[in-house]
């Protein structure tokens, strides 16, 4: 498959994240799909893309068959969706990983089903590694390999950097496994919250 570009990766990766989490707004106009890039929070890097950028990216994802634009039959401005899952057959458990690893960039699993959740609860950290090794095993365009530090990349964009890093020590790697388990610990809470606050409303 052809490589993206990095506004292609965020394009993409928007889209797919506010299909699964809110749905009720999908697909999105112009102005949201912009505003999903350019989010603060859940993006790494942070960019600040124009509206000509996206734009851009949402023709070349055309292109390409991973989307489309939706225009006329009751839409007063056009809107755009994906089509991630239909071009490379992906369930919804793989376009939740997919769409983390095209938003924040390289992710541990630990980070992955912790940051996940809103799209879709994976059961333990085996589960998402399953999901991982199976992505990565998809002949012949793995679309995941794994990243320095113990993290998992998406290939969408291209092989991941290669990045210099020293070996960790033990004690590094300990608090960096615990940090994990926090971090999903965490996740699991807010969900619980969630899941009782909803009872009173």
């Amino acid at each position: 498959m052809e490589t993206l570009q990095p506004a292609e990766v965020r394009v993409l990766g928007a889209l797919v994240e506010k299909d699964m989490t809110t749905p009720e707004y999908y697909p999105l106009t112009l102005n949201a799909l912009q505003a999903a890039c350019n989010q603060k929070s859940s993006r790494e890097p942070v960019v600040h893309y124009g509206e000509d950028t996206v734009l851009e990216a949402i023709e070349l994802l055309k292109n390409k068959g991973l989307a489309v634009r939706i225009s006329g039959a009751g839409h007063r401005v056009d809107k755009f969706g994906h089509r991630l899952g239909e071009k490379l057959n992906l369930g919804r458990r793989e376009l939740a990983v997919m769409s983390v690893l095209m938003l924040r960039g390289p992710q541990t699993v630990g980070e992955l089903r912790g940051r996940t959740g809103r799209m879709h609860d994976f059961n333990d950290l085996e589960e998402v590694e399953r999901c991982l090794e199976t992505l990565a095993a998809r002949d012949p365009d793995p679309l995941v390999a794994r990243a320095p530090r113990g993290r998992w990349a998406q290939l969408l964009g291209g092989p991941p950097d290669a990045v210099d890093e020293p070996p960790l020590n033990l004690e590094r790697a300990d608090f960096e496994e615990r940090l994990q388990a926090l971090e999903c610990e965490i996740a699991e809470i807010k969900r619980q919250f969630e899941d009782f606050r909803r009872q009173f409303q």
